[in-house]
């Protein structure tokens, strides 16, 4: 049985709280390794993260990570966050740079998720599992292809334990990062992050901001359907499910699904791989 986990958002308002809620109580049926939550660029969810974290816990059951971001924090304000994941109990960290804001002129303390990696295990120890990001398309900030990867590396050495990717929709570019990454003397887990499809429009800019690739033959597909919503999402649950099945069976070690704080667009391709 492969490692499955899901990432929520911190919900805002009571409407996107009950949301939360009713996926992670739908998605609890499926028994996560965990899920992680994520954090603001700059802050924005600051307070949001922590009470997401201990709401999915108590309220779920589940193992919740928070992520942690470098990008306009102090030392001081990283080390009080961390302090407070460990007084909660948390045993994982998800450990990522983060963009920077529009607007804010200095990066913080640290520059790089590999920084954060080694502040964390300079201060914690092994409490904490650490996973770090990776991109299989390459950062779309990144100089080429070959320094991403080096800077991925410099994350391990650094002392993560695991790596989730950006996700994407080409089995091949997955296979090709972890051949390259092993041919570097990387050998932690590095678990596909999966995106459900169910709203292209929304699909088209998240992966217009992170560089992930919709191949051409699923782009015309999805535009094809305009809005007829329930043959899209059948396609797209099609689609993405396959796009598993071949991930697990060329070795993925587990899958990671974005949700976007939704249950039915992840549960609908657990379902077709029988998870």
């Amino acid at each position: 049985m492969p490692a499955i986990s899901f990432e929520f958002y911190p919900p805002k308002t009571d409407d996107q709280r009950a949301q939360l809620h009713r996926a992670a109580a739908r998605l609890a049926e499926t028994s996560p390794e965990y899920v992680s939550v994520t954090f603001g660029a700059g802050g924005s969810t600051l307070s949001y993260t922590p009470e997401t974290i201990d709401a999915l816990r108590t309220r779920h059951g589940f193992e919740a990570a928070p992520h942690v971001s470098c990008v306009g924090g102090t030392r001081a304000e990283l080390d009080a966050l961390l302090g407070s994941y460990r007084e909660r109990g948390c045993r994982r960290i998800v450990a990522l740079r983060g963009d920077l804001p529009s607007g804010m002129a200095s990066t913080g303390d640290f520059h790089y998720a590999s920084d954060l990696v080694e502040f964390i295990r300079a201060r914690h120890g092994d409490w904490f599992r650490i996973e770090v990001g990776c991109y299989p398309e390459t950062h779309p900030q990144a100089e080429d292809a070959f320094a991403d990867l080096a800077h991925f590396k410099r994350k391990v050495e650094a002392g993560a334990d695991a790596a989730i990717t950006q996700y994407f929709y080409n089995a091949d570019a997955y296979f090709r990062f972890v051949d390259d990454a092993r041919a570097l003397g990387v050998s932690i887990p590095i678990v596909p992050g999966i995106m459900p499809i169910s709203n292209f429009t929304q699909l088209k800019r998240f992966s217009e901001l992170c560089g992930a690739e919709i191949p051409r033959w699923m782009h015309r597909r999805l535009s094809a359907y305009g809005d007829d919503a329930a043959s899209l999402k059948s396609f797209a649950a099609d689609a993405v499910s396959a796009l598993c099945r071949r991930l697990l069976e060329g070795g993925a070690p587990g899958l990671h699904f974005y949700t976007l704080n939704l249950a039915r667009p992840t549960l609908a391709v657990l379902e077709r791989l029988a998870l």
